[in-house]
């Protein structure tokens, strides 16, 4: 994934290798009945990362980082502020690189989440629901402030390593993916790292492309991974200027939408999916033509008491 700066353990490291390169999968079916024919809609699936997720790339590129500036050295504990992605992503190439990792994660997150950083061997905090990866970050840096000579913090919401990552990979393969097509990029805001980091990139390679933010329609929703930035910390490494336009999406939109997927496409995401492709849906309803283009961050694997609670509400049924 990672030509250049890479350390010799991660290049040599056959799962960490398989980091990045993702599917693009084209979406035929759900919506067509109320797209122009000359709208294309597309998606990355980024639940082929080893970890399960987008988080992987981001997580490697900060491990690189900090171990090549010195900041990370043999023997220091990991230690991370996440909602379950990062936290798996980390937990995993900590494994593979002989580190320690410990997470604050909010209590919310699921239980699919929850037994899968149990099983990788990540030392987990629960912090308050309430307070989400807010409430999380203050955790770590207490522990941190605390005992600074243990730990490396990776600070994902304000580290320049993880849009970065995606700026590298995710951006370059859209381009190459689409054959240089793509005119609209839609993705969910959570560090943020993937929208600035791949708008950025994108930018560059044409102005013209417009580049979408989707956050949730309030402080109280359930989109594990997305921040309702009004009322949240905006990350350090946000830049609002890079948004051409920005979504909000409910949280039962989103499920319905997920639900939807499921069942005229056969693919299986997770809410902040669901969101993306919802706000996509009204992004590409307005075009009369083009290529539009969101992330999938993972599968549904880690969310199937999200479709049974879908399916006992009626939105198993669109």
């Amino acid at each position: 994934m990672f030509e250049h700066g890479v350390t010799t353990r991660i290049s040599q490291s056959a799962l960490l290798r398989l980091i990045g390169n993702t599917p693009l999968l084209r979406l035929a079916r759900i919506g067509a009945d109320r797209l122009n024919p000359a709208v294309r809609l597309f998606a990355k699936a980024e639940w082929y990362n080893p970890g399960g997720s987008i988080k992987d790339r981001a997580a490697l590129n900060m491990i690189s980082e900090g171990e090549t500036n010195g900041k990370l050295k043999p023997g220091m504990t990991i230690i991370e502020a996440t909602s379950g992605n990062t936290g798996i992503a980390l937990a995993l190439i900590g494994a593979v690189l002989g580190y320690r990792v410990k997470l604050a994660v909010p209590a919310n997150a699921s239980q699919e989440r929850r037994l899968i950083l149990q099983a990788l061997g990540a030392d987990v905090i629960y912090t308050d629901p309430l307070e989400g990866t807010d409430g999380a970050q203050d955790e770590v840096r207490r522990i941190v402030e605390a005992d600074p000579e243990t730990y490396f913090y990776p600070d994902q919401y304000n580290n320049p390593a993880n849009w970065q990552a995606h700026y590298k990979t995710t951006a370059e393969e859209m381009i190459k993916q689409t054959g240089g097509s793509i005119t609209h990029f839609v993705a969910g805001l959570g560090t943020t790292g993937t929208f600035v980091g791949t708008s950025r990139r994108l930018k560059e390679f044409d102005e013209h492309i417009r580049c979408v933010a989707v956050g949730p329609d309030s402080p109280m929703h359930a989109l594990e991974g997305l921040k309702h930035l009004p009322s949240a910390r905006v990350p350090g490494i946000y830049d609002a200027k890079l948004a051409d336009a920005r979504i909000e999406v409910s949280t039962e939109e989103a499920l319905a939408t997920m639900q939807r997927l499921a069942r005229e496409e056969g693919i299986l995401v997770g809410p902040s999916a669901g969101a993306a492709l919802a706000a996509s849906l009204r992004v590409a309803e307005t075009l009369e033509r083009g290529t539009v283009v969101t992330i999938f961050s993972d599968s549904g694997m880690k969310y199937l008491n999200r479709f049974a609670q879908g399916a006992n509400n009626g939105t198993g049924t669109q």
